[in-house]
């Protein structure tokens, strides 16, 4: 005789005391400190986050804006803070302002962290040295391998002519 298995349910259908609780502000609150405690967030990543742990949207919008007005969630400062961090991973500026608009951010806000960032195209000239070595690349398949492994990480083609030497005027 076969066993039958139960449909999966969710947490809110297994107790009906978490019904109640997917709009409670002080547990929306709770849960959004215990994520916080752990690692910066963006406030549309929170937001996902709590909507994905089965909270109400409105009641996850509305503990993010009082987070958000007493500065303990900060878009702001997460930007900045993502691009140091990928920046110091050696990462470009393209693809970290992908990430960030990927998160949610708004537009202005990823070019003032952009721009508050490193020197990019010495990132760049450091990240191709440590990959390559210190040697120019000698040959052009050289120049162009470089150079698509800066731009997978995120480069400009401004920051790559630069860090590779490559002048296409020059070649």
């Amino acid at each position: 005789m076969a066993l039958r298995r139960s449909p999966k349910r969710s947490n809110s259908e297994q107790h009906p005391a978490n019904s109640d609780r997917r709009a409670d502000p002080a547990a929306v609150q709770a849960a959004a400190v215990t994520l916080l405690a752990r690692r910066d967030f963006a406030s549309g990543e929170l937001r996902a986050k709590l909507c994905s742990q089965g909270f109400e949207d409105g009641a996850a919008g509305q503990v993010i804006a009082e987070l958000a007005a007493r500065g303990v969630l900060d878009d702001r400062r997460f930007a900045e803070n993502y691009v140091n961090w990928h920046a110091g991973r050696g990462q470009g500026p393209i693809r970290i302002a992908a990430d960030l608009r990927r998160l949610g951010l708004p537009q202005g806000l990823v070019d003032a962290a952009l721009a508050s960032g490193p020197d990019w195209p010495a990132l760049a000239r450091r990240v191709r040295t440590a990959r390559f070595g210190g040697k120019p690349p000698a040959s052009w398949a050289d120049k162009a391998r470089q150079a698509r492994f800066l731009q997978y990480r995120g480069f400009s083609s401004d920051h790559i002519r630069a860090a590779t030497g490559a002048d296409p005027d020059l070649d």
